[in-house]
């Protein structure tokens, strides 16, 4: 049977694409490459292209970047690359039996309590990254934050100047959670139940899921060599648009 890609397949296919490139993060790839599961023989023998994360260049290079970032100080980042050489090549107490048999078939988070004791370093970063559920809310509370600031009341906005109101409040939101006002007070989780909060009873449960991906020490870390501030001099006026 012949298979022959139609335009609307490329078209689907590309707004994917665009879709996985812009919410992918070396913390993305960070977790995968901490997956026990992508270097069990039985998951890359399911298909002759798949390559463990190590060999995998992009997933290597982010996840040395976020490693880089999370750990500043050099001699903790050499013991956590240590660590991780070990986990990847299956050496010291993990060439246990159990351990190399469980990687495939048993939850990653539950594979790193129960094995991954010999590299207390990276088994703390795994329990925090391999237990967040997936799920797109951190785009949907973007999308909310931009229609909050371009509304039908502010349709004159221009797009880029939207853009740069987002970023503002979004790295704001990041500050907030640092506070102790964040956790008490009348600003309590202001981003989350609003100016009536009184409990998580009437929060859905991706908000409710998103918290702990939230946690500021692992939010806050921007993981990239330079944020993506307004590079047209950093002087342009937001207010001058007509409202």
């Amino acid at each position: 049977m012949v298979h022959e890609e139609s335009p609307f397949f490329q078209v689907v296919r590309g707004i994917l694409i665009d879709r996985w490139n812009k919410n992918n993060t070396p913390l993305h790839c960070l977790a995968h490459a901490l997956n026990p599961k992508y270097y069990s023989e039985q998951w890359l023998n399911e298909d002759p292209t798949r390559v463990p994360p190590h060999k995998d260049m992009e997933i290597n290079q982010e996840k040395t970047k976020c490693i880089r970032k999370y750990f500043p100080n050099l001699e903790e980042r050499n013991k956590v690359n240590m660590e991780y050489a070990e986990f990847v090549g299956k050496n010291g107490d993990f060439r246990d039996f159990d351990s190399i048999e469980n990687r495939y078939a048993m939850d990653p988070k539950a594979w790193w309590v129960l094995h991954g004791t010999c590299a207390p370093m990276l088994q703390i970063i795994a329990l925090r990254l391999l237990a967040q559920p997936s799920s797109s809310s951190c785009a949907e509370r973007n999308w909310s934050t931009y229609s909050f600031v371009h509304s039908m009341k502010r349709n004159k906005m221009t797009p880029k100047r939207a853009e740069y109101l987002v970023y503002i409040h979004r790295n704001l939101r990041l500050l907030s959670r640092k506070s102790p006002q964040y956790a008490q007070g009348e600003t309590k989780m202001w981003d989350i139940g609003g100016d009536a909060f009184d409990s998580l009873e009437d929060i859905g449960v991706l908000e409710v899921a998103s918290l702990s991906l939230d946690e500021p020490e692992m939010e806050s870390i921007v993981f990239l060599d330079e944020v993506d501030a307004p590079s047209d001099g950093g002087h342009e006026d937001i207010n001058s648009d007509k409202v």
